[in-house]
């Protein structure tokens, strides 16, 4: 509950020339008083002040500058009227301050039972006694004007003491009770604030806050004062609002004002409460106002005409097009095409035919079985032992008298084969000539005939 002096760490001098030192009592209680014999003081020291008939301890709250920009808030005269401090509290001070704050409790409970047997229309919330036990000031609320009278004569006879009877309201109340408030800090009432000012609903109206008392009410079960902080800020702000009084007429059916945002400038409207809610601008609800005062409709609430539609249609189109040719891939360069080369062949006789290889013959497929296949293997790969000549010596054969062979004049390689054969057995095409045991024959290797140790070449 201190006040935070934001000055402390900064470049001021350290004589002060201000003498007025603000002290704060129980319940946050402030008042001033002056520092006639230059104590040496810091925030937080209890200090013995004077008072009317005695003297009461509080503590240092403010002090230097600051306390004269307060004075000047608060509209206190720095005249002969501001009492003195007499010392800073000792121990047997603050020894006997305690005994009489004992006394607090009890004295509160025996005067809401006094109270109650004299059936007064009032409120004790708090009671204060002076350090020199001299004096006790009973705080209490009440909605009319009461006759305490009564009230102070018993509890004079009582307690020995002189009374103080103070009105406080609800605020003050809470102020001096204090607690935390729903933004999770101390209350404003029991910290720094100290001029109450009124609020009304008007307030929660402007701020667009739901009409809930307990949403807006605070600890004193009154208005929240935190709702008067930023009113002013929502004052300027709603000035560029335009005031729907009616709904918008359109094509499309009337338009009725459902939510404001008055500091993005936006205003919701839905077509005959539908839960489908359309935004706009302010500047766009006033050209409508001014469209439908002239005794005319608007296609709805974006444009005015239908054929603003298709020309915006139109023209988002043609971004898009734009937008695909400026991202479109390059088309791929043509490669230029590289000259043939001969062989030496063409080149040595150019007037000679160009020699054909040879393509592999495949037997025609002996059953018919073989020539259809079934839809479901397209895509399979076929299998290459099928097409193959049963006789791959004749495959061999061929490819091994390729006419580009006979023409340098080179012996074929069938010949070297068969003259390396010691028996003479020349190999036979014929696919019908199969070896026992159904074994597959595979093509003898290059520069080397058949194994002559199989049992088909005995």
């Amino acid at each position: 509950m201190n006040a935070f002096d934001w000055l402390t760490h900064m470049g001021i001098p350290e004589v002060d020339t201000f003498d007025i030192i603000e002290i704060k009592f129980k319940g946050g209680r402030k008042e001033y008083y002056r520092n006639v014999d230059f104590l040496a003081l810091n925030t937080g020291d209890p200090v013995v002040v004077d008072v009317p008939n005695g003297h009461h301890i509080g503590y240092v709250s403010l002090q230097g500058e600051l306390v004269r920009l307060q004075m000047q808030k608060r509209k206190v005269r720095d005249d002969d009227n501001i009492l003195r401090i007499y010392r800073v509290a000792n121990q047997k001070d603050m020894e006997k301050w305690g005994e009489a704050q004992n006394r607090e409790i009890p004295t509160l409970y025996r005067c809401r039972q006094i109270v109650d047997e004299l059936g007064l229309k009032m409120k004790m919330s708090d009671i204060e006694y002076q350090s020199d036990n001299s004096k006790a000031t009973f705080y209490y609320s009440a909605d009319d004007r009461v006759d305490f009278r009564e009230l102070i004569k018993l509890l004079a006879g009582e307690f020995r003491i002189r009374v103080e009877m103070r009105q406080i309201s609800l605020r003050q109340e809470a102020g001096r009770l204090g607690g935390i408030g729903v933004c999770g800090r101390e209350l404003c009432c029991s910290t720094w604030l100290v001029d109450f000012k009124s609020v009304s609903t008007s307030a929660a109206r402007y701020q667009n806050l739901s009409l809930n008392p307990g949403k807006l009410s605070g600890q004193c079960g009154r208005l929240k004062c935190c709702l008067n902080y930023e009113l002013d800020t929502y004052m300027d702000a709603i000035k560029d609002i335009p005031n729907v009084e009616r709904p918008l007429l359109t094509e499309s059916g009337p338009a009725k004002l459902q939510k404001t945002d008055i500091f993005r400038k936006m205003m919701w409207f839905s077509y005959n409460n539908d839960n489908d809610w359309h935004n706009i601008s302010c500047e766009r609800v006033k050209a409508i106002q001014e469209i439908n005062t002239a005794g005319k409709k608007v296609f709805n609430l974006q444009f005015n005409e239908a054929s603003e539609i298709e020309d915006l249609a139109a023209k988002s189109t043609r971004e898009l097009e734009l937008l695909d040719k400026k991202f479109a891939p390059a088309a791929p360069l043509k490669r230029k095409k590289k000259p043939k080369i001969k062989n030496k062949f063409q080149e040595q006789n150019p007037t000679a035919p160009r020699p054909q290889s040879a393509a592999p013959t495949t037997p025609k497929p002996e059953n018919k079985e073989q020539e259809i296949q079934p839809a479901g293997n397209k895509n399979k790969r076929p299998n290459k032992n099928r097409n193959k000549n049963k006789n791959p010596n004749a495959e061999l054969g061929a490819k091994h008298n390729s006419p580009k062979d006979q023409v340098k004049g080179k012996p074929s390689r069938q010949n070297v084969q068969g003259s390396s054969n010691p028996q003479g057995e020349s190999f036979s095409t014929n696919p019908e000539q199969k070896s026992s045991g159904n074994k597959k024959k595979f093509p003898p290797r290059k520069n080397q005939g058949p194994n002559p140790n199989k049992p088909d070449n005995e």
